[in-house]
């Protein structure tokens, strides 16, 4: 190779990089609005990021208090969440404990007339409720004798087309009775809670309706201790008026 090639080669330019392109603002801004998770990706990214110390007033975003605010709120909802579990389980607490107190009440109750006291008279304390009625379709033989005063008497049909053929359990928020379930205490009664009694032995098809006259009882509440309390009514019925099976 000769001196002149040498030269020349020497003189060649060298091929230079491209310049990188600056990211704007507005790029980052649209990949992070992509990218909601970004941060929480890479939270390494926040320790070196100098956030304004409060809101400035000319659209500049305060950071620091968007993220202790967005804390703050979320701190407020597991409270609240965690307020309404502790509420509900002490709700359900006392209604288990006085449905235990109803049951043992009825339980004791030796004779048929002591049983439906106990149910009508009792039991709106015990279970915190207004009114407790007790009705059959229709009333004959040994529960006549309460027709009017503590039973009431229903027309054929009348407990399925309240309840359902299909159901055991109906809760109403809106009740508006004429006195037929819930004879002279019918004006005190908002929400109610209809249960059917099935027919055993000598006792008719009946129903234990309880009244109250707040929102106690609302579609889709759980009805696991009404039904529980309706099939120790009828044990006990049963009980009373086939004392011989």
């Amino acid at each position: 190779m000769s001196k002149g090639e040498n030269q020349l080669d020497s003189a060649a330019p060298t091929a230079a990089l491209p310049a990188a392109t600056p990211v704007s603002d507005s790029e980052v801004v649209e990949y992070l609005v992509g990218n909601p998770d970004f941060l929480t990706r890479h939270p390494e990214v926040l320790q070196g990021m100098a956030a304004p110390e409060r809101w400035s007033g000319d659209g500049v975003v305060d950071m620091q208090r968007y993220m202790l605010d967005r804390r703050s709120d979320e701190i407020d909802e597991l409270r609240n969440c965690a307020i309404d579990v502790i509420e509900t389980s002490r709700t359900n607490m006392s209604t288990q404990t006085r449905t235990h107190a109803a049951v043992l009440a009825l339980i004791a109750a030796r004779d048929l007339e002591t049983l439906v006291h106990v149910v009508t008279q009792d039991w709106p304390m015990l279970l915190d409720v207004d009114v407790v009625s007790l009705g059959f379709e229709p009333v004959d033989g040994p529960l006549a004798w309460a027709v009017g005063q503590d039973i009431r008497s229903l027309p054929i049909g009348a407990i399925d087309a309240l309840i359902g053929t299909d159901q055991d359990v109906c809760l109403a928020r809106q009740v508006l009775d004429n006195g037929d379930v819930f004879g002279a205490g019918a004006g005190l009664v908002s929400s109610a809670a209809y249960v059917r009694l099935r027919s055993v032995g000598t006792m008719p098809l009946g129903m234990l309706a309880l009244g109250s006259r707040g929102n106690t009882f609302q579609p889709g509440q759980g009805a696991e201790l009404l039904i529980f309390l309706s099939r120790v009514v009828e044990s006990c019925l049963h009980r009373c008026l086939d004392p011989d099976r």
